[in-house]
């Protein structure tokens, strides 16, 4: 197309502006709940492109008019392809990711959801490769959310053979837009801004801002789905790894500490220049006695309950329990004499293994066997527990966990303990657990690394 002159490019940014605009209007025909999203500030740049930072989106007024000339449709998806980015939050990842890898299974999750939203005229040339790699990378990924397939690509890094084609054949396949502003590279990318108000960023962050819209779409989703069926289950799943709230199990763990006091002496309120000054002055005599008690927050007495119905895997299983032994065994976590019934169950109890200290932990986790693998039931373990309790066999019990995948009968009545639900996140619908409990989900990746540590 040459150089463009300046007199020339307001012109040409308003008729890109023109294009993308009816880009917007043709998406909202079929992807009404997308609405919020496709309100986006846009800020003309000649560097031959499209791309976002997550607070605008940028485009080459040159590239849209090629390409909405060659294909009106390819510039349609792009401009989608470039959205839902920014709807599964996919520019505001944390550092010390492999960023070449994260751009490649981003652009692989977008890609795949457009392809099952089933819409005919989004298809492209590209289109019937992307879905032959997409059954390769969703074998090997689990599910095509960006976090899931990007830890399938990493392991290519170790030798793996890469699901779907090498790398670059991937990208060839399923790249877009461009990424760079991903990574805070806008002054060095924005060649000049032709049109558009300065940004102003107000009291919310653009990660937030998106936050908020991706979860209005999922709730919108819900109410389309009831009334017109199914979505696509890559555009639900990656909604739902955006919109899922994330635990630090480590956290959550204290949750079920008891405040004990314990023989030893608090260096927080022991002040040593009194105490010498004491011995010093008055033969021997200390102004203040060192504090022999300080209050400190160790596990006591609790239930690790887990669900051993031939639903639940044995391998994740021995996943959760390590991670939470490795939680428990760090420095002070333990009282100095601790009660933790680990209970299998199924639809009866099938085992109790009492820990008393860390020795006990070890020799269970040598020699566990899981036992029952039948149906799921979670009342009996209640039952069972409150028996311990009445029994005196649990003196002070502050909670129980309980690890399963919820397709079970709760019981009718709050129990007198805190209790929380562990599940693992598989992709599909996680269980409504009863309104007195908590609800903790844990990643499947995390879960495998926090058990090797």
């Amino acid at each position: 197309m040459g150089e463009i002159r300046p007199s020339d490019r307001s012109g040409l940014t308003a008729v890109a502006g023109d294009v993308l605009e009816t880009a917007r209007n043709r998406l909202l025909v079929n992807l009404r709940y997308l609405d919020t999203a496709l309100t986006f500030h846009e800020r003309a740049v000649y560097d031959g492109t499209i791309s976002t930072d997550g607070k605008a989106l940028y485009f080459d007024p040159v590239f849209v008019l090629r390409r909405y000339t060659e294909s009106r449709e390819e510039l349609i998806r792009a401009y989608l392809h470039t959205v839902m980015h920014c709807i599964f939050m996919h520019p505001f990842a944390g550092a010390g990711i492999d960023r070449d890898c994260w751009d490649l299974a981003c652009d692989i999750a977008v890609e795949c959801t457009i392809n099952e939203l089933g819409i005919p005229w989004l298809m492209t040339g590209r289109t019937e490769r992307q879905v032959r790699a997409a059954s390769a990378i969703r074998k090997a990924a689990g599910f095509l959310t960006a976090e899931k397939v990007y830890r399938a690509l990493i392991r290519c890094r170790d030798g793996a053979v890469p699901p779907g084609g090498t790398l670059s054949e991937l990208s060839a396949m399923f790249a877009s837009d461009d990424h760079s502003m991903w990574r805070g590279r806008q002054a060095e990318r924005i060649q000049e801004v032709m049109s558009g108000e300065p940004l102003d960023a107000g009291d919310i962050s653009p990660e937030d801002s998106w936050k908020q819209i991706a979860e209005k779409i999922e709730l919108e989703l819900e109410t389309f789905a009831r009334i017109k069926g199914r979505y696509s289950s890559a555009l639900v799943q990656n909604l739902r790894a955006v919109n899922r709230e994330r635990y630090d199990y480590e956290e959550f763990l204290r949750k079920f500490a008891a405040v004990n006091e314990t023989v030893r002496v608090s260096d927080d309120e022991f002040d040593y220049i009194y105490y010498h000054y004491g011995l010093t002055h008055y033969r021997n005599m200390p102004l203040i006695e060192p504090l022999e008690y300080r209050e400190d927050r160790k596990i006591r007495d609790f239930v690790i309950a887990i669900d051993t119905s031939g639903s639940v895997a044995g391998q994740q299983v021995q996943a959760f329990l390590q991670k939470t032994y490795n939680i428990l065994r760090q420095r002070e976590s333990f009282h100095t004499r601790v009660c933790v019934h680990i209970i299998q169950c199924d639809a009866e109890i099938q085992n109790d293994s009492v820990i008393t200290c860390p020795e006990d932990f070890d020799r269970y986790m040598e020699t566990m066997e899981i036992k029952g693998l039948g149906g799921t039931d979670f009342r009996p373990v209640f039952s069972y527990v409150d028996g311990l309790t009445d029994a005196g066999q649990i003196s002070d019990l502050k909670g129980l966990i309980y690890f399963t995948d919820g397709l079970g009968t709760y019981p009718a009545e709050k129990p007198s303990y805190k209790t929380a639900f562990v599940f693992v996140e598989n992709g599909y619908d996680i269980p409504e657990v009863p309104v007195w409990a908590m609800k903790i989900i844990l990643d499947s990746d995390e879960l495998e690394k926090g058990a090797a540590k």
